[in-house]
């Protein structure tokens, strides 16, 4: 069970990296609205990938959400700063996807895109200690 957790984990994350990768493009060309979607959706499958070693999943992105704050950031595996990052993210994308008149700006789509890279590093460092990737 152990080895094939390992193998979702990692096919999780290189999911994380590929919408990372698209973020980046639509913000290059302008797409804020879209980047600010695809940079959240890279922090969401990093999650999935963190907590798929535990062998948890959810329907719900609270409830993916919840279980990575609670057994990581609360434990000190990730520093307090990553649940702000995924927070941010997660209202700019509501707001980007949900609100009529929402319009994203380039500074806020390069900013969610930023602290989507941080964490999507700070995951990475911590799969490859957990000989993940």
């Amino acid at each position: 069970m152990a080895g094939s957790l390992t193998v979702l984990s990692a096919h999780r994350f290189g999911r994380a990296k590929e919408e990372l990768q698209t973020a980046e493009l639509l913000l290059c060309n302008a797409n804020f609205r879209s980047s600010i979607n695809r940079s959240y959706y890279a922090i969401f499958h990093a999650i999935r990938a963190v907590n798929a070693l535990d062998g948890f999943d959810s329907s719900k992105h609270s409830g993916v959400i919840a279980h990575f704050n609670q057994e990581y950031v609360k434990t000190g595996v990730f520093e307090k700063e990553t649940s702000k990052i995924i927070r941010n993210a997660s209202e700019l994308r509501e707001q980007a996807d949900y609100e009529d008149f929402y319009e994203a700006t380039q500074e806020e789509a390069a900013d969610v895109f930023a602290q989507a890279t941080k964490f999507i590093s700070a995951v990475e460092a911590y799969l490859r200690r957990q000989s993940v990737i």
